[in-house]
């Protein structure tokens, strides 16, 4: 019998996708495991490979189309095997967890009892956000703040219907209040959102409005940091690992979250979540876009381990060769654009992340000596921008006078 391809759930976060090219056409033999398209997801393009083996009877969908979770896009048949018109949209099915919590919901909702309406009396800790396991996961991945949402369950319980309603709310409250825009002349041109820019526009507009952000700045004596770097790489041999200027702040950002564990945080409704390890999200900016593939366990990686990590993950994000798990879980963000000449910048927080360093270049600036004497130095800005939710800015302080004792004396990372 036909068996119909639907588009897949590549990624935790992924609600849609884009067919960016087919690679299978109509009338390929395919096998199972062979690529059948490229699909963008919000976070990479990633290859759709067959779970049949078949011919690839029609193609319903074409290149550059987005497409929801569940829509068929095309049908594999056996040979001599009738090609069926395209059927309605296939629902995406949800993981079992979630299944099981949706109907634990409903149960939830359909047995409210007399003591739930009569609680008019409620302590300190009763009045903390309630949510379901399952209302937290989405708005956790969609950036929305659940004191904000209001819940219908028992008890005043957040559930998902609420999460959904107060996504829609918010969509048509933005689409009510259009701003003008100007007409177009002959030499302007409107370019469609890719998926991975629309999710970027998403995600950042939901952590500047509903994320508060206060933002640190502060300097650095870099001249230290240079002067081992120039040492390192001299004493490394022909075809060795030459280090960056970038792994020497990533092992320092890493190392410093470990000692103050406040900024490896996230807020999470009606509690704080510490993470145990540092798992590290870099910001690599690729031709269409910007990507935050994580170092794991940052915090227990020597410095040489860091550079090898972010060279392959640079290398591979921008062949767009990374998998969603690379992508997933964490906990704290660098941004660097010293590359680029920028001395200072203020970031955008990663949600559901509390905190994002931002690294500017390294300048040749006049300083003053222990001496009092004016010398050259090399000096580094580096800013933090915080959740005020999970951070407070003594914390902020305290972590970067952490990051600052490990920058001004690099030869501590090597051991």
């Amino acid at each position: 019998m036909p068996e119909f391809v639907q588009m897949p759930q590549l990624s935790d976060t992924m609600t849609e996708g884009t067919v960016v090219k087919w690679v299978a056409k109509v009338g390929d033999k395919v096998d199972v495991s062979d690529p059948l398209a490229e699909i963008e997801t919000d976070k990479a393009t990633m290859e759709m490979v067959a779970f049949d083996e078949g011919i690839v009877g029609a193609i319903y969908v074409e290149e550059g189309t987005t497409a929801p979770l569940g829509e068929v896009l095309a049908v594999i048949v056996q040979e001599g095997e009738e090609v069926p018109d395209k059927p309605a949209s296939i629902a995406a099915s949800g993981s079992e967890p979630d299944k099981a919590e949706e109907a634990k919901e409903d149960q939830d909702q359909n047995s409210t009892t007399k003591s739930d309406e009569d609680k008019s009396h409620q302590s300190a800790s009763d009045e903390r956000i309630k949510a379901s396991p399952l209302a937290k996961k989405i708005a956790s991945s969609k950036g929305i703040n659940l004191s904000e949402v209001e819940g219908t369950g028992p008890g005043g319980r957040i559930v998902k219907k609420d999460i959904e309603n107060h996504t829609v709310s918010a969509s048509t409250t933005a689409a009510s209040t259009p701003q003008k825009s100007q007409p177009l002349t002959s030499d302007d041109k409107r370019i469609p959102l890719t998926g991975m820019r629309s999710i970027i526009a998403q995600r950042l507009l939901q952590s500047k409005t509903q994320i508060p952000h206060f933002y640190l700045n502060v300097e650095f004596d870099a001249a230290p940091l240079m002067n081992l770097r120039k040492q390192a790489n001299s004493a490394a041999e022909e075809g060795d690992n030459k280090f960056t200027v970038n792994d020497f702040i990533l092992k320092a950002v890493s190392n410093a979250a470990a000692s103050v564990p406040e900024v490896n945080s996230s807020f999470d409704g009606d509690s704080i979540i510490q993470y145990g390890s540092v798992n590290l999200s870099v910001a690599i900016a690729i031709e269409d876009g910007l990507v935050t593939p994580v170092i794991r366990d940052a915090q227990e990686k020597s410095l040489l381990e860091i550079s090898s990590a972010v060279k392959d993950l640079a290398q591979r994000a921008r062949a767009k060769k990374l998998s969603p798990d690379e992508f997933a879980g964490g906990t704290i963000t660098v941004s660097t654009l010293g590359a680029y000449g920028i001395d200072s910048f203020d970031a955008i927080i990663n949600p559901p992340q509390a905190a994002i360093l931002s690294i500017g270049s390294i300048k040749s600036t006049p300083v003053v000596d222990e001496e009092g004497n004016l010398v050259a130095g090399l000096r580094m800005k580096v800013g933090m921008s915080c959740d005020h939710r999970v951070v407070d800015g003594a914390v902020g302080a305290k972590y970067l006078a952490e990051l600052k004792r490990r920058i001004e004396n690099p030869a501590s990372m090597l051991i």
